[in-house]
Formats: C-alpha cells, sequence, structure tokens
C-alpha cells in the first residue's frame, strides 16, 4: 500500500465513520500527555513498569493517521531497525515495546482502538500509573519532576473520561 493510498483511505474512513471531535481530542490529547510522562520516566528513575503501561496506553490512543503509518511497511522497517539496534544497546533501546505497534493481530488492534472497551483499558492504565506514581514517590512530591508527573497525569485522566463521558 502506497502513500496515497494510506491517505486515501484515512480521509475516507474519517469521512465515512465521522469520528467525533472527542475522540479525536481523546487521541491527540491522550498520546501527548502519554509521550509527555514518557518522556519524564526516561529522564527520571527509569520505572518499567510505568513505561510498559505507558506504551500500552499509546497503543489504544494513538491517532488514527500516525497508527496507520506504524502498522504500514515503514513501521515495519523501524521494528526491523529497533530490533537491530536492541542487539547492540540492550538496556538503551527497548525494541519489544515498539514491536507491539506492528505485530498484534488486527481483531485486537481494532477491539481495542474502535470498541468503548479501549477508553475503559485506558482509564485502568491511568490508575494503575497513578498508583505507581504514589508507591514510589511518596515521600519525594515536593520536586518539580513530581509536579510534572502529576500534571501529565491529570491530562491522561482528563481527555479520557472526556472520551469515556461522550461514548456512554
Amino acid at each position: 500500500m502506497g502513500f496515497m493510498e494510506l491517505a486515501q483511505s484515512v480521509v475516507y474512513t474519517e469521512q465515512g465513520s465521522r469520528i467525533s471531535s472527542v475522540r479525536t481530542w481523546f487521541q491527540w490529547g491522550g498520546t501527548i500527555s502519554a509521550l509527555f510522562l514518557l518522556l519524564l520516566n526516561r529522564t527520571g528513575r527509569r520505572s518499567h513498569t510505568q513505561t510498559t503501561l505507558l506504551v500500552l496506553y499509546l497503543f489504544t490512543s494513538f491517532p488514527t493517521v500516525l497508527y496507520k503509518i506504524l502498522r504500514g511497511q515503514f513501521g515495519r522497517w523501524v521494528a526491523f531497525l529497533a530490533v537491530g539496534a536492541n542487539l547492540f544497546f540492550p538496556r538503551t533501546i527497548p525494541a519489544s515495546r515498539f514491536i507491539l505497534f506492528v505485530i498484534t493481530p488486527e481483531w485486537l488492534a481494532n477491539g481495542l482502538r474502535d470498541d468503548i472497551v479501549g477508553g475503559f483499558f485506558c482509564l485502568i492504565i491511568g490508575v494503575l500509573l497513578g498508583i505507581a506514581e504514589i508507591r514510589s514517590r511518596y515521600s519525594e512530591c515536593t520536586s518539580s519532576y513530581c509536579f510534572g508527573y502529576c500534571l501529565g497525569l491529570a491530562f491522561l485522566f482528563l481527555f479520557t473520561i472526556l472520551y469515556l463521558g461522550k461514548e456512554i
């Protein structure tokens, strides 16, 4: 599938199913919040549990346009290069988290992304992220890192709850 066919299918999909603006806000806002939290996590203390949860959240809430690009030929090449880089730098480049976008079966990916189940999945992930942050940062919650993480987590919850409120 070439780039033009991909672009036409994305435009047709968005016009044909009339994706609501709330879903679009959830996809873009949730993705930006999760990427911000992932950046804070990778520059901070590097919690593997929180990184894995954030990647699962990204898998469910990634914008449709970018998701289709990652599921296509471009994503396969990036996954191949990530696996190759992981052979040489296993601690720096965790390839297994990126491969999730490429190798997940289509029925599971569409089931999580297109149904209300994905919204509840994101809500559960947000709760687990909050619990993990409270457990790890209970004594030192005066730092700017903690404030930024809590702000990002609040936006993550905001976009998820807005999405669930309109879907139910």
